[in-house]
This record gives structure tokens, C-alpha cells and sequence, in this order.
């Protein structure tokens, strides 16, 4: 009897040395698949991959790579991926696209998908998403992941929102408006803290966690043509409005001055770990991280509420997200990203992360989205605003980028930063 059970045990500890060969074998840092696998896919991707920094997020994108690779035995997928310089990454993509270099398969930042499309680079995904997977994405993720012609050209898999984030223990409302906020902040300030935290750095992050603010009042940024307008008659009144907001919470000291070179929601994270500041904007995303960053009695007292606007009932906040499109001409490449889309992303990714689906009906699908801070998040998103899908938006967000800081270090006067900001966008424009 004890020989059998010594050899049952070496037959299980054989076999699990097989499997765990077998997943090396399929897995590297820059392969998914056999080395000798007939067919190749070369993906390019973001953190939200085997290469994220964090090991647990690492391991379980590892797992879900190989076993996708594993129903697709023909294939292996050529890693490739970017630096956290997302703006220029995606830049230099475009460019390899446009000159037929670029990878089979990537990750494409939503807010810069058209000008993908408008440089028609990007492959047709229809045939392989169904009308009812299409129709069940959230109305802004629809429209922005298809073309005049309803073709769709990427699955937007995953979406965020921005939000207020506050420490109860010192603020104990939520603040409701802008002037509730300012207050809120300057009395944080006399309990040791350095007030609202928000991004003011050269990217972004800044930009659209600001968009809020101005959405908020009814402002646009570009007409139906897609022509910038932000700078000019009530547009330009509602801009400065939230303008002057954000220079008035520095100004006063109800943000510190160093929000000019935050550039990073990591930032924020970190300032609320070392208890230096009790409020702070930031994405849905960032709650699962702080549950993961903070003692347990620490993270009780952190909560998050809607961003305010300038009166209770005006509020808005932005969604962002990231898709996964083919630059690839190849019938049979197109149709393994695609599946790639389906099979990691669309669900099994959004679980392992924690970051919000794109489809409704995976909201009950999966029991991770059921806790009730992912209940309130995907409330928020009907009430969302994404970027304008249009041209020349990346280059009205790097105008805003220059024109925050300018105006938070004081270096420019509100309007003549805007004007400048209005001035070069629609140079930009002019040139598309």
C-alpha cells in the first residue's frame, strides 16, 4: 500500500513537472506559444499583459495567455511592448502604420483610435464580433470604436471614469460642488495634509481628469465637423469658468503647488499610503490598488464619490479606455486578434484587473464587478463622456497640458493661456 501511494505521488509530482515544462515551453518574456509553432501573430501591448509590474496581475495575464495560445496550437504570439510614454508609443505606431511596419496586433489608446481610422490603417473587425456582442457595449464605446460606415475597426475591451477619493476620517462629506471641495481641502490642510491632489503634469492625465470640470458647465471642444471651438463665445466662458477654478484651489492653498508636476495616478496613491493628503482625483481603477497598498483599517477609511461640479446638480466625469485592433492585411492575422480581443480581453481581463467592462451584461457575468463599488462605477458610465473622437483632439490635450501649466505656476494669466491654446489648436487644425 505505501508503495503505491510513493508511486502515485511520483506520478502526480512527474506530471506536474510535465505541465509545468510544458507552460515554460509556451510562455517567455517575449513569446506566448511554441517556438516552432507554423504561424506568428506580433502583438504589441501595453502593462495589461504578462508584463505588468505588478507579479500577481503578471502571472495571471501569463495564464491566460498560454491558454488561449493552447486552443490555438498553430500560432505563437511575438511580444512587444511599450514604455509608459503612452502618447509617443502611440505615436510612432501610427507613423509604422502608415508605412506598413507596424505589428499585427496591438493596444490602441481609445482617445487616439481615430486618428487611426482617419489614416485607414486599421483592419475590419466585423465579421468577428456578432451584432449582439455590438450591441452591448455601452452607447460611447459603440460609436467610437466604428467608422462612418459602421465598420468596426478595434474592440474597446476595457473603460474607466474619474472620481473624488477621500479620507473619511478627515473629510467626512462629500463634497457636492466646487466650493464644497475648496473647503473641504483648506480644512484638510490644517490636519497636517497638503489638500487636493490632482494631475497638473505635462500629460494626458491632466488633461481629461480636467474635462470634467468643463464638461460640467455644457462646454464643448470641437463642433460637428470636428473643428475646435473651445476658445471662442460661451465655449470660451465655461472654459475659463473651470480655468479659473482649478488656479483658484492652488492659488489658495487648497492644492499644493506640486500638483505642476504630478503626471502619474501612482502620485496619488503613494501620498495617500504616506497619509499626506486626505483628497485627491483619480481613476475607478485606483480603489483596487489602494485596497492593495493600505493596512486593512487604513484602506476603511477611503471612499469615493462623484467628482463635484459648479453646482450640485452639474456634474460629469470622463471614460477612457484601451482597444485592441489589427494593422495586419492578412485574412487569418486579422482573425487571431480578434480572437485574441475575445478570448483574454473581452472579460477574462477586465476580472484580472478589475478594470470596468465595456459589454453591460459582463457586469453580471463576472462576480468581481458585483461588490458594490463596482455597482456605483457602472452607474457612473451612463452618465460618462469620452473624448471627442475626432483628429485633432490629441493635439487640443497637449494645448491644454501647456496652458495648465502656465497657468498653476502662474506664468501666464488664464485667458492669455487659453488664447495661445485656442491659437495653436486651430493652426493644427488647419493642417490635418
Amino acid at each position: 500500500m505505501k508503495s503505491a501511494t510513493v508511486s502515485a505521488l511520483t506520478l502526480s509530482t512527474i506530471l506536474f513537472s510535465a505541465s509545468a515544462v510544458f507552460a515554460q515551453e509556451l510562455a517567455t518574456k517575449d513569446r506566448i506559444g511554441l517556438a516552432d509553432a507554423p504561424k506568428t501573430l506580433v502583438v504589441r501591448l501595453t502593462n495589461d499583459s504578462p508584463n505588468n509590474s505588478d507579479p500577481n496581475i503578471a502571472e495571471g495575464y501569463q495564464k491566460l495567455f498560454v491558454d488561449f495560445i493552447k486552443k490555438h496550437p498553430d500560432w505563437k504570439l511575438q511580444m512587444q511592448f511599450m514604455s509608459s510614454d503612452i502618447g509617443t508609443e502611440q505615436a510612432k505606431m501610427l507613423e509604422q502604420a502608415k508605412a506598413g511596419n507596424a505589428p499585427d496586433c496591438a493596444a490602441v489608446d481609445s482617445f487616439v483610435l481615430s486618428q487611426f481610422m482617419v489614416n485607414h490603417v486599421l483592419a475590419d473587425f466585423t465579421p468577428y464580433f456578432s451584432k449582439e456582442e455590438v450591441d452591448d457595449l455601452f452607447p460611447f464605446i459603440r460609436n467610437g470604436i466604428t467608422d462612418k460606415d459602421k465598420t468596426v475597426r478595434a474592440w474597446w475591451w476595457d473603460t474607466d471614469l474619474r472620481v473624488l477619493y477621500r479620507n473619511k476620517s478627515v473629510v467626512a462629506d462629500a463634497p457636492q460642488t466646487w466650493d464644497d471641495l475648496k473647503k473641504a481641502a483648506l480644512a484638510s490642510t490644517k490636519e497636517g495634509m497638503e489638500g487636493v491632489l490632482f494631475n497638473g503634469g505635462r500629460w494626458e492625465g491632466t488633461t481629461f481628469d480636467w474635462l470634467a470640470n468643463y464638461w460640467a458647465l455644457g462646454g464643448k471642444l470641437v463642433d460637428d465637423s470636428g473643428k475646435p471651438v473651445f476658445g471662442e463665445g460661451e465655449n470660451k466662458e465655461k472654459f475659463l469658468k473651470a480655468l479659473n477654478y482649478f488656479k483658484d484651489l492652488v492659488d489658495s492653498g487648497a492644492a499644493p503647488k506640486r500638483v505642476t508636476t504630478i503626471a502619474n495616478y501612482d502620485d496619488m496613491n503613494a501620498a495617500a499610503a504616506a497619509a499626506t493628503t486626505a483628497l485627491f482625483i483619480g481613476g475607478n481603477w485606483q480603489y483596487a490598488q489602494l485596497k492593495a497598498t493600505l493596512d486593512e483599517g487604513d484602506f476603511k477609511n477611503w471612499t469615493f464619490s462623484p467628482i463635484p461640479g459648479p453646482s450640485a446638480d452639474q456634474k460629469s466625469t470622463g471614460t477612457g479606455g484601451w482597444t485592441i485592433a489589427s494593422f495586419s492585411k492578412d485574412k487569418d492575422k486579422v482573425e487571431m486578434c480578434a480572437n485574441l480581443a475575445r478570448e483574454v480581453y473581452m472579460g477574462p481581463a477586465n476580472a484580472l484587473q478589475q478594470q470596468l467592462p465595456t459589454r453591460k451584461s459582463l457586469f453580471d457575468k463576472y462576480e468581481v464587478f458585483s461588490t458594490e463599488a463596482n455597482k456605483t462605477f457602472a452607474k457612473a458610465l451612463v452618465d460618462g463622456q469620452a473624448r471627442p473622437g475626432v483628429p485633432i483632439y490629441p493635439e487640443i490635450s497637449n494645448q491644454i497640458q501647456i496652458m495648465m501649466g502656465d497657468v498653476l505656476s502662474g506664468t501666464k494669466k488664464p485667458e492669455e493661456a487659453l488664447d495661445a491654446a485656442f491659437s495653436a489648436a486651430m493652426e493644427a487644425y488647419k493642417r490635418l
